[in-house]
C-alpha cells in the first residue's frame, strides 16, 4: 500500500506549541500582577492558555492590575519579545518537524492568539518555512472561533479539511475543529479535551512526517516516545 500524502499544509499554534513562552507568561504576568499590588496564582495563568490577549488583559485588570488593556499587554509581549532576543524558545523537536515539512514542500502557517509582534522570533528562525502569519489582531474573531484557521488555509490557497492543526490549548483544539481540520492535540500543563476526533502527542519529538500523513488521511494517533 502507498503511503499516505503529507497534508496539504500544517497550521500551527505558537505559544506551548512551537515555543516554550507559556512560561515565559506565567512569570511576567504574575511579576506585573505583583508590581501593582494584586494577587496572581499558577492557577489563574493557567485558566488564560490560548486566550485573546484582549480578555487575558481584562483578567489582569480584575487581579489588581490598574493599567489600560492595550499598555497591560504592550508591556508584557515587549518583556517576552525580549527575552527571546536571541533566538526562539523552540519546544523540543519543533524545529526540526518545521523544517522537514518546508523540505518536503508543504505550506506552513502559524495561527495563534498573540500579536503579530509576538511572532517575529520564530518567524525569524523558520528560516522562510512559515509563510503565512494569523495573529489575533489580525481577526474580527480569534480562537475558539475557526476564523483564523480558516483565514490561514485561504491565504495559504488549501482546503481546511486537507490541513492539520496542531495546538495545546482547549481554546485552539476547538477552533481547529471548528474550522473542520485534522487537529493533532500535543500534551501541555493544560488538560486537553477528550474528544474521539483528536490524535494526540506527547511533545512534537514523537511525530514524524508520516504520522501527519496518517492524521491528514483520517487516522486518530496516539503519538508516544521519542521517534524523532
Amino acid at each position: 500500500m502507498a503511503p499516505a500524502p503529507l497534508p496539504a499544509a500544517v497550521l500551527w499554534d505558537l505559544d506551548g506549541t512551537l515555543v516554550d513562552t507559556e512560561v515565559l507568561w506565567r512569570e511576567e504576568e504574575a511579576a506585573l500582577v505583583a508590581e501593582r499590588g494584586g494577587t496572581w496564582t499558577p492557577e489563574d495563568g493557567l485558566a488564560l492558555v490560548g486566550t485573546a490577549l484582549p480578555a487575558y488583559a481584562r483578567a489582569l485588570q480584575a487581579a489588581g492590575v490598574d493599567l489600560p488593556a492595550d499598555e497591560i499587554i504592550a508591556r508584557i509581549s515587549a518583556r517576552i519579545i525580549a527575552r527571546q532576543a536571541d533566538a526562539a524558545r523552540w519546544q523540543p523537536g519543533a524545529r526540526e518537524l518545521v523544517t522537514a515539512l518546508h523540505g518536503s514542500g508543504v505550506p506552513q502557517a502559524l495561527v495563534t492568539s498573540s500579536y503579530r509582534n509576538l511572532t517575529e522570533p520564530v518567524v525569524r528562525d523558520a528560516g522562510g518555512a512559515l509563510t503565512v502569519v494569523v495573529p489575533g489582531d489580525e481577526v474580527q474573531r480569534p480562537k475558539p472561533d475557526p476564523e483564523p484557521y480558516l483565514l490561514a488555509a485561504t491565504r495559504l490557497g488549501v482546503a481546511i479539511d486537507d490541513c492539520v492543526v496542531v495546538e495545546d490549548s482547549r481554546v485552539g483544539v476547538a477552533a481547529g475543529l471548528a474550522a473542520g481540520a485534522h487537529v493533532l492535540a500535543v500534551e501541555s500543563a493544560v488538560q486537553l479535551p477528550d474528544d474521539p476526533r483528536l490524535s494526540h502527542a506527547e511533545s512534537l519529538r514523537a511525530v514524524r512526517l508520516e504520522d501527519l500523513a496518517r492524521i491528514a488521511a483520517g487516522e486518530i494517533l496516539e503519538l508516544r516516545g521519542d521517534r524523532v
